[in-house]
């Protein structure tokens, strides 16, 4: 692992794709945020994939505890 960004040969793994168009589809499907540059080269940040891939984002996302509002009784 090198960088903060994912190599090309890494995107190509994680989405189990060679195309651009169906690696960012892929992306898309699996939550992982991602830009294409203007060379149609896809970015993604080592980090954020981790994150989603390790549940943390979604841990993180639903931090926020659900009840009802008790005031309104």
């Amino acid at each position: 692992m090198s960088g903060f960004l994912l190599t090309p040969a890494e995107v190509r793994e994680l989405t189990g794709r060679v195309r651009r168009s169906t690696q960012a589809q892929t992306l898309r499907s699996m939550g992982i945020e991602h830009r294409v540059r203007p060379d149609g080269s896809i970015v993604i940040l080592r980090a954020h994939a981790e994150g989603v891939l390790s549940g943390e984002a979604h841990a993180k996302a639903g931090n926020k505890e659900h009840e009802p509002n008790w005031s309104a009784i």
